[in-house]
């Protein structure tokens, strides 16, 4: 079988990308308009995206609560009625959560960081999985954590939301192994946006001492490996999940 063309090249195809309206999702959704998607963006709050500055027009701007199974479903309805099809799925939306020592977290925090981190991811898919599957192709990219592999102290809800993410991709992916969709995550470490500011520095002090490369990630990094895995040119893997931590995790 030969493969020629620019396979990551995506004009035409439609994505959704959830927590788009800033930081990681949004350099994720600008990427993907770059290779030619119409991007539709979920978030629960675009006060702070500026469409003039953005680079690109979304085909949709909803306020969707991915915790909320209901309003995933609704929404994911509204894209296909503006585009007519969904090929990406790109489920990034989520939340640190505090920062506390297992005995003393807050049962609250805890329910909340997994109904966004791990039930949204789960949302978003049990919604466009029948649809991607009827066509015959898909690519849903699951966005994870090193903390997902590896925990970070204080950090636990977080870390167990990402860790359940993985190991649901994993489990989703075997079950379309052989319908045209393909599910992976990226595990990035610490990267340079504003959700440091939700970190004590002591915390971020931590994070950065374990990158080899003695950096943060930076946004377009993540957007250009999202760019990949969401394009036809990621064709025989599925059920990985891509590492993005400067040299913290070798495996």
């Amino acid at each position: 079988m030969s493969i020629s063309g620019n396979l990551t090249d995506l004009a035409g195809q439609t994505a959704i990308v959830t927590g788009g309206a800033r930081g990681l999702g949004l350099g994720i959704a600008q990427r993907l308009a770059v290779a030619g998607c119409h991007v539709a963006l979920w978030d629960v709050n675009f006060s702070s995206f500026d469409g003039d500055n953005a680079g690109f027009v979304p085909i949709l701007e909803q306020k969707v609560d991915v915790s909320d199974a209901a309003a995933v479903d609704v929404a994911f309805a509204e894209v296909v009625a503006k585009a007519g099809q969904v090929e990406i799925l790109v489920n990034n939306a989520g939340i640190n959560g505090p920062i506390h020592a297992v005995s003393d977290y807050p049962i609250e925090a805890w329910q909340r960081v997994l109904a966004i981190d791990l039930n949204g991811v789960f949302h978003g898919c049990r919604s466009a999985v029948p649809h991607m599957r009827e066509r015959g192709y898909g690519r849903i990219v699951n966005v994870a954590s090193i903390a997902g592999k590896e925990g970070n102290p204080g950090g636990s809800a977080y870390a167990a939301a990402k860790g359940g993410v993985i190991a649901f991709s994993k489990s989703l992916a075997k079950e379309l192994a052989t319908s045209g969709i393909l599910v992976n995550c990226i595990a990035p470490t610490m990267a340079e946006t504003e959700l440091l500011q939700e970190m004590t520095p002591e915390f971020i002090a931590t994070i950065r001492s374990k990158i080899p490369m003695a950096r943060f990630l930076r946004i377009e990094e993540v957007a250009e490996m999202v760019a990949w895995i969401a394009s036809p040119a990621c064709s025989f893997t599925t059920g990985f999940t891509f590492d993005l931590t400067g040299g913290r995790a070798t495996y």
